[in-house]
């Protein structure tokens, strides 16, 4: 069967099945999600198939992981893992809006919703989430799993880590880095580097708290040589 499976049904994945649709190039089959009770129902039209597993019954069909928010933005990281799928299996869904420069590179699994903006030499990982109107500008650096929330803005140089969360209308500042799982809130500036696994917020972002326990189990999950993708 080929075609792509959306993982997910929630706000992100719909978003994500609206740009599948508005580009029109590829056969949408439908989501996967865990919760029963959307199972042989229909999200915007677009039915949903049954759970995540099924992904495995379906060989021939690409996929991408569409789950994800602020209380839980490891979600996606850990079905990566949880699925184990190759990486030939993961599609990069572009919104027709969406404007990355020739030297620009993205990899699978990763979703750029509309006018999202890669001006050149800009690397975005795998299974990232580029929401409408980002702007990541020359040299930018977005490691796997990482999510950019609406209207997010990176300054040249910048670094957003593996499963760095940044927040709606957030600014970044050049030469910057934002550390693995930490999360900078909506509105707010950074004009220096954040350490992994913090909540920074404000403007100039200053530091709340630590992360949230899954995002904190991700960070260790690497740092202490565990299974990662």
């Amino acid at each position: 069967m080929s075609g792509l499976l959306i993982i997910g049904a929630g706000g992100f994945a719909r978003e994500t099945a609206q740009a599948v649709r508005d580009a029109g190039v590829t056969k949408l089959l439908g989501h996967l999600d865990d919760n029963t009770a959307l199972h042989g129902t229909e999200v915007d039209g677009v039915p949903v198939l049954g759970g995540c597993d099924l992904v495995h019954d379906l060989p021939g069909a690409r996929v991408v992981i569409c789950v994800g928010n602020p209380r839980d933005y490891a979600a996606r990281a850990r079905l990566v893992r949880r699925l184990g799928l190759p990486a030939d299996r993961y599609a990069t869904v572009l919104h027709p809006t969406a404007a990355v420069s020739s030297s620009s590179g993205i990899g699978p699994g990763s979703v750029l919703l509309a006018h999202c903006v890669l001006t050149a030499a800009v690397r975005v990982g795998a299974h990232v989430a580029v929401m409408p109107h980002a702007v990541l500008t020359h040299d930018d650096v977005v490691e796997d799993c990482a999510t950019l929330a609406a209207g997010v803005r990176l300054g040249g140089g910048a670094r957003l880590e593996r499963g760095a969360y940044v927040g709606s209308g957030a600014l970044v500042r050049e030469g910057t880095t934002v550390g693995a799982w930490s999360l900078v809130g909506m509105g707010s500036t950074v004009l220096g580097d954040i350490p992994p696994g913090e909540v920074w917020a404000g403007s100039p972002a200053r530091r709340l708290r630590t992360a949230d326990a899954p995002a904190l189990d991700e960070l260790v999950t690497r740092t202490t040589g565990g299974p990662v993708t």
